[in-house]
């Protein structure tokens, strides 16, 4: 099948159900990749690029944050990393003349899909205030215009800079050292989106927001626990660890309303006997209900607690005494309620953790996307303390991120809530007073703009209209603002729904040779097991127009920050050195030494062979930066989601064919969807209670108290999963995130636990 042509969308009467896969990845897999590559690359930028794809001297993949092994295969790389490959070195482009052509409300009318397939964008462009189009803009213009705004303003505080998890370490220093000199710290980010709860969790029980496991604890594990998480489609190259793990001896149990086929049985492309037989991952998978797995941790913690590893607990925890009174009284007809599941499959999971001496919880946005996210994954670390299962091998917490680099982002200070410490390491560093007032997350920048008390909108890659919740609300909220700006390598929603006025500034892509100042640069990630490493593109740019992003960020600066002399604050934060960090990479990664918690010497060790594992207490030394010295075990009540009659709880979910917005195809071949994204997976059970057929075509209704939100048109898919659960497609299912409704404590969306209603 030819690749679609630019010109083409979405039409979803061509839309097949298939049954469902039993199998990830195999042959087809690669076959798949390799003819997206070739289409949309062609054979020879195909051969530049997958060989260099996460291996030592190439670059890191755009697709997750999965790690990278020691002893790195020739084609290091999955299906869904070589599709993020061919959709950054597409050879299709989008240049001035593509603009003229097409007014932004022609634009607006298009899918995220058909926007992407358009090709890469080339040069600067503008909408003026009232223009129907996008038009050309130069460069330097385009820096003026952003300083002229941003100076206009009546407080720093009215401006948000958002940053997606794709962003390279250096960008990202570098962009919030550009906001907090400006004066604010509204430093919005895609981490605020999925994987806040976890930070938020983290940092209250064990002192820091990231996991506490290496790739090579996979190696030493008995037992592995993967919660929320569908590794086949959004972390392929996970199931090869998890293979190694079957194949020592290991056990996994997965929790998940859904039957993923990643989950399932793996077929390893790297090997003739993975190809043909494959490996059978699951050994108990537990179909928890949406929104159970408070109560079905809960249950497992009250069945272990009287085996507890008391040695540690004494030595290296606080609260155990009120946890194991809370979960001894645990309710079991509460629990069989909220996850749906018999007590004598609880009981199986409960003795495979009770034998196992090492133990990973894995998990995933099945988990933090909930209004009790929070409490969820602190029942996850009290299982972990429970067995003394933190700071020994192959044992330990493992949010599982997805962009490739959002816990960089975090590391290097892309926070609204960044502590004194790491502020007072920047005064200290460049001699500007930072704000300390805690600034806009994701949700409440969103509102800031819907209420006017943000007028400018910087964003520093990603989709970010796309991703959010809320979506009527949140394209009303951009529309209204005076300046909306997006660095970006391809058109997206977030271009055709812009401020009154809008830059769209075009960069360079991970794939793509960084040779600004005059030399070849290079980058670095930060993976979700806090190892960091460099990446470097092989391809010529496809437009000698596009800058890196250090680049754009360091030119913008100086349009900000002409040099002055007084006062010293602001004559020190127009001294900060923006030439030298876009002339040479080097600089900054010097800097980011001195400023950023245990990365010393960042420069030499992030660009050496294998770079470097940032620290993390926990892991190296048990030892606890919890604000009470030790590791906190919590008690929660279990907070169980009412549901009405005739209602169903809408979990949102990714195709096989997509990462976060960025849509690759329209197949999502393991649960048997073909040409097409509207559909919406219910019971066969509800389906008939329901007063439906399978096949038909519906509205999905979101129901809260301010109102009801819609989106409609989705085909009903019978399909094996919880009573009273239904799963379907982000970003089409956005509109029904409510923006109030949010996680406790991290303020995340939870878009995993939506109360729908289906209307014919």
């Amino acid at each position: 099948m030819r690749a679609p042509r630019p010109n083409q969308d979405i039409d979803e009467t061509r839309l097949t159900v298939g049954e469902p896969a039993d199998e990830a990845a195999g042959a087809k897999a690669v076959a798949i990749a390799l003819k997206h590559a070739v289409d949309h690359m062609g054979t020879r930028r195909t051969a530049l690029t997958l060989p260099k794809l996460n291996q030592l001297d190439g670059f890191d993949c755009q697709g997750c944050a999965w790690p990278d092994p020691k002893h790195r295969h020739a084609a290091e790389f999955c299906e869904n990393g070589a599709k993020a490959v061919a959709e950054e070195a597409t050879k299709l482009t989008v240049g001035p003349d593509f603009f003229a052509k097409h007014s932004i409300e022609f634009l607006a009318g298009k899918t995220d899909y058909w926007l992407g397939q358009q090709g890469r964008l080339t040069a600067p462009v503008v909408r003026r205030p009232g223009a129907s189009h996008y038009e050309p803009i130069t460069w330097a213009a385009a820096f003026a215009l952003i300083a002229e705004h941003l100076h206009g303003l009546a407080s720093p505080d009215e401006a948000l800079f958002y940053t997606s998890g794709k962003t390279s370490n250096e960008a990202a220093y570098l962009w919030q050292l550009l906001a907090r000199a400006y004066g604010t710290n509204n430093l919005p980010d895609c981490s605020n989106m999925c994987h806040e709860s976890s930070g938020s969790a983290l940092v209250d029980t064990i002192g820091i927001g990231k996991g506490s496991v290496s790739l090579e604890d996979f190696d030493h594990a008995e037992l592995i626990v993967v919660l929320g998480q569908n590794p086949g489609t959004n972390h392929p190259r996970m199931l090869s660890a998890l293979e190694r793990a079957k194949k020592r001896g290991a056990k996994i149990i997965a929790v998940n309303p859904l039957r993923e086929a990643g989950l399932v049985r793996f077929k390893n492309p790297q090997s003739p006997k993975g190809v043909t037989l494959g490996t059978a991952l699951a050994d108990l998978y537990l179909r928890v209900k949406v929104n159970g797995d408070l109560a079905l941790l809960q249950a497992l913690g009250s069945l272990l607690v009287d085996d507890a590893d008391h040695e540690f607990i004494a030595q290296h925890t606080t609260g155990f005494a009120g946890y194991h009174e809370h979960v001894k009284a645990v309710d079991w007809e509460l629990v069989h309620e909220a996850t749906g599941l018999e007590r004598e499959v609880i009981d199986d999971a409960a003795a495979m953790l009770r034998d196992s001496k090492a133990t990973i919880f894995c998990w995933a946005m099945g988990i933090t996307q909930h209004r009790n996210a929070v409490a969820t994954i602190k029942e996850i670390v009290n299982l972990a303390l429970l067995q003394g299962n933190i700071g020994k091998p192959g044992a330990g917490l493992c949010p599982v991120r997805g962009h490739s680099n959002v816990q960089g982002d975090r590391t290097m200070g892309v926070w609204e809530k960044m502590p004194d410490s790491f502020l007072d390491a920047l005064q200290q560093e460049f001699d500007f007073d930072p704000p300390r007032a805690h600034g806009l997350d994701t949700v409440d920048g969103i509102k800031a703009l819907r209420d006017g008390r943000a007028k400018v909108f910087l964003g520093m890659g990603g989709n970010f209209t796309a991703a959010a919740p809320d979506t009527e609300v949140t394209e009303a909220a951009m529309r209204s603002a005076q300046l909306t700006a997006h660095v970006s390598t391809k058109l997206n929603r977030s271009h055709v729904v812009p401020g009154e006025t809008a830059l769209i500034l075009p960069t360079l892509g991970r794939s793509e040779r960084d040779k600004t100042g005059g030399r070849d640069q290079k980058v670095t990630v930060e993976d979700s097991m806090s190892a960091v490493h460099a990446s470097r593109g092989p391809l010529k740019p496809p437009s000698k127009d596009l800058r890196s992003e250090v680049d754009i960020v360091c030119r913008l600066a100086e349009a900000l920050f002409p040099p002055v002399e007084e006062p010293r604050n602001e004559a020190s934060r127009n001294q900060i050195p923006w030439r030298d960090f876009r002339t040479d990479y080097a600089t900054i990664r010097q800097s980011i030494g001195r400023v950023v918690p245990g990365a010393d010497d960042f420069d030499a060790r992030a660009t050496s062979k294998h770079g470097f594992v940032l620290p993390h207490p926990p892991r190296d030394s048990r030892t606890f930066p919890t604000t009470v010295g030790k590791a906190v075990f919590t008690a929660s009540p279990i907070d169980l989601l009412q549901v009405p009659e005739g209602r169903l709880i809408l979990q949102t979910i990714r195709s096989h064919d997509q990462f976060n917005t960025t849509i690759y195809g329209l197949d999502d071949r393991y649960r048997g969807i073909h040409n097409g994204r509207r559909v919406v997976f219910v019971n066969p059970e509800d389906i008939d209670d329901l007063g439906l057929r399978d096949g038909q075509i519906v509205d999905l209704v979101s129901e809260w108290h301010d109102h009801d939100r819609r989106a409609e048109k989705f085909r009903v898919v019978s399909y094996d999963q919880p009573r009273g659960c239904a799963a379907a497609y982000y970003p089409e299912t956005n509109p029904l995130v409510p923006l109030d409704s949010t996680a406790l404590e991290s303020n995340c969306p939870t878009s995993k636990s939506i109360i729908i209603r289906l209307e014919a």
